[in-house]
């Protein structure tokens, strides 16, 4: 059986790349403060994505920030940010639930110790991508670009718009 998450990390992916959609038609010249806020943000997101990723898997994640110094391209984000959002879909289709519910210690890049769970490590790498996207959405809104419909509905019905029909959903009993 898939793990519930596993829906959140293909959502994760959907909106991810909507954003950087998004930020492609920023009119960097109008924009350049707000343009690079928001990739700086972006990159964040992908950042944490990686050094969650090293904490499930015990290998080095090799970062000593949560974003790098340098400002990634948009066009390499949006493929390293779909890399690593598979990554996890694919995780997350092998991981045994007694794997999720141990308990892994790591250190923060701050040097501060933690110890959560594999699925809360999970957990707050959505949560995260969700709180950070919302910080994009606001500076988007200060641009001429419309923002992406960012919600876990919008998602479930434009990857499975069968949803949309009434008549093809079973009656609760």
């Amino acid at each position: 059986m898939t793990h519930p998450l596993s829906r959140f990390f293909s959502y994760q992916a959907w909106a991810n790349q909507a954003f950087a959609d998004s930020l492609e038609r920023v009119d960097r010249t109008k924009h350049p403060n707000e343009y690079h806020h928001a990739i700086r943000l972006l990159n964040h997101i992908h950042v944490v994505g990686q050094i969650f990723a090293g904490h499930l898997t015990g290998h080095p994640h090799g970062y000593l920030a949560d974003n790098t110094e340098e400002t990634p391209e948009l066009a390499d984000l949006r493929h390293a940010m779909a890399f690593r959002d598979q990554w996890y879909c694919d995780y997350l289709s092998t991981v045994t639930s007694d794997a999720l519910a141990e308990t892994v210690a790591f250190t923060f890049t701050d040097g501060d110790r933690g110890a959560m769970t594999r699925e809360e490590m999970l957990s707050h790498v959505v949560t995260h991508g969700c709180y950070h996207r919302g910080e994009i959405g606001r500076i988007l809104g200060s641009t001429d670009v419309s923002l992406p419909w960012d919600t876990f509905a919008v998602f479930l019905h434009q990857t499975q718009p069968d949803r949309r029909r009434h008549d093809a959903l079973q009656p609760a009993h």
